[in-house]
């Protein structure tokens, strides 16, 4: 890879390029086919990678060159540069052995959407920017919004409708900063410092950022504690009593967030009995279901989300686990003038015919941004190619995949589930029985010692660290934690669009060497303090 430096300055103007139009179809063609089939190379060989990237901090900077190259380099050069110094540095989400997080699952038809929209490169802020990207929008919304069988009041043909944002961290930003402004035109905006928001210790930090961004006073953000015992489930009960305190304090009850599928376990709100709450004090209620929104288009699982009648607002990431590229989060609204309320901007220079008549939608007034993306066009590829049925089938599939790590850990009484599992998340440890509880030994030049005094034994938390650690640093799968009631847990995500059974069955061979190799460790005492 070339560079410039102070000493290879061009002695003339005449550089020679294999491109002198930056769009030339034919050499768009020729690149793009070499681009495909790096990618299809990429996907066909992704297992022999390791799952959790092996680089250390920086190691970019020390293969890539000071400063940008001054001359054109070749297409071909460039991707030996990817596969030899950014492969490497990849943490690969479409693995069929990442377990971690949320999946982020791609398919096909989301892929080539991706590439038609990038083509067209509309910026589609309102409908004359782009009719098209407008009226799909607005269309697959619809579609989306009866797969999973919403309240008519949340779609188009029901004087509701959904917009695409890109994160939930958006869409829960735009819900709460209209919430703000209804309240405040009601009590006076001088008396913002008034409004107090609630949701569960198990919600995303998502909330607490956008209530930051969106004015509300820190001191009045409530927190509702969730135990074990139910789940991680938000109390209605408690709700009510923290919200009347409140009340009681001088306070404002605004924006209620209920979560159908949190972050650590998967929990989930029960939606009615907190609807109900919120109605009583005028509340916003919106409903995060970023992840577990998708598999609610199979009927059976369609009841974790009963209640959402209730609500205000509702979203889900069709980039998680519904096979559409980031970034496409899918959010509906029962009142779309309350956004626009809050987000409407109208400059001299966008005015036009088509919004005056006010028969068009004009989504710049949905979202944060101006600019916008022409992400339906992943979204309509995904249910075209695929169709419901099809779709079902992939989300059941991961759930029986789920079901079936479940049952290994089940069988081995060395593993507990931590809470039941309610979709393709599994959230398991090594559980306190297994881990001997007498001091640890340990060897300082050469003696053993017994970890008295300040030492102590290591923790059922620590241990399961230690397993979790061992099993991402093999490379082999890979898979992230959390902590729910002082209780460090395992999560055993499934949703990579290539994972299949086998690869389930490699996973649990995985956990079990490692937990083999842990547990003989620590009952042969060769953990030491520190280590």
């Amino acid at each position: 890879m070339g560079s410039l430096n102070d000493f290879d300055l061009p002695i003339n103007d005449n550089i020679s390029s294999n491109v002198n139009n930056p769009m030339d179809p034919e050499e768009f063609r020729r690149q793009g086919h070499m681009m495909i089939d790096f990618i299809a190379d990429y996907y066909k060989n992704i297992e022999k990678y390791p799952v959790l990237s092996q680089v250390e901090p920086g190691y970019l900077k020390k293969r890539l060159p000071k400063s940008a190259p001054y001359y054109p380099e070749s297409i071909e050069t460039i991707l030996n540069d990817v596969q030899d110094h950014i492969v490497p540095g990849i943490t690969h989400w479409q693995s069929p052995n990442y377990y971690a997080y949320f999946p982020s699952s791609g398919s096909i038809a989301g892929f080539l959407g991706e590439m038609l929209a990038t083509g067209f490169n509309v910026v589609g802020f309102n409908w004359m920017s782009s009719p098209a990207a407008t009226e799909l929008e607005s269309i697959v919304m619809d579609w989306l919004g009866d797969m999973l069988r919403l309240p008519k009041s949340f779609l188009f043909s029901g004087n509701g409708g959904g917009v695409l944002q890109g994160t939930t961290c958006e869409a829960i930003l735009c819900t709460l900063v209209a919430a703000r402004d209804r309240t405040l035109n009601k009590i006076g905006k001088d008396n913002i410092g008034k409004l107090s928001v609630y949701c569960s210790d198990q919600t995303h930090c998502a909330f607490k950022k956008a209530a930051q961004i969106a004015g509300i006073n820190m001191n009045n953000f409530r927190v509702i504690p969730t135990t074990l015992s139910s789940s991680f489930s938000m109390s209605p009960e408690l709700l009510r009593k923290t919200i009347v305190a409140d009340l009681e304090a001088g306070l404002v009850p605004t924006f209620l967030l209920a979560t159908v599928g949190t972050t650590s376990t998967t929990a989930v709100d029960p939606l009615g009995p907190l609807c109900n709450v919120a109605k009583d004090y005028g509340m916003w209620v919106h409903v995060d279901a970023a992840y577990a929104g998708s598999v609610c288009i199979c009927p059976e699982f369609r009841h974790f989300i009963d209640g959402v009648e209730g609500a205000n607002s509702f979203s889900f990431n069709a980039h998680k686990w519904f096979f559409t590229t980031l970034d496409c989060c899918c959010l509906w609204v029962r009142d779309p003038a309350a956004l626009t309320k809050s987000l409407t901007t109208d400059p001299e220079y966008l005015k036009n015919k088509a919004t005056e008549s006010k028969q068009v939608v004009d989504y710049k007034d949905w979202q944060i941004a101006l600019s916008r993306r022409f992400r339906s066009l992943k979204l309509w590829l995904v249910l075209r190619s695929y169709g419901v049925e099809k779709l079902r089938g992939f989300l059941r599939s991961h759930v029986k995949m789920a079901k079936m790590f479940e049952g290994f850990l089940v069988a081995d009484d060395r593993f507990e589930i931590v809470v039941p599992r309610n979709f393709a998340t599994v959230c398991f440890r090594l559980s306190p029985s297994a881990i001997s509880t007498k001091p640890v030994l340990y060897e300082i030049n050469g003696t053993r010692r017994s970890s008295g005094g300040a030492e102590k034994a290591l923790t059922v938390n620590e241990i399961n660290a230690k397993l979790m650690d061992s099993i991402n640093g093999s490379g082999r799968i890979y898979m992230t934690h959390s902590v729910v009631d002082g209780i460090f847990l395992l999560r055993f995500a499934v949703g990579a669009s290539l994972t299949e059974e086998s690869h389930v069955v490699t996973a649990w061979k995985v956990v079990k060497e490692h937990a083999d190799a842990i547990l003989s460790r620590y009952n042969t005492c060769e953990f030491g303090p520190g280590q």
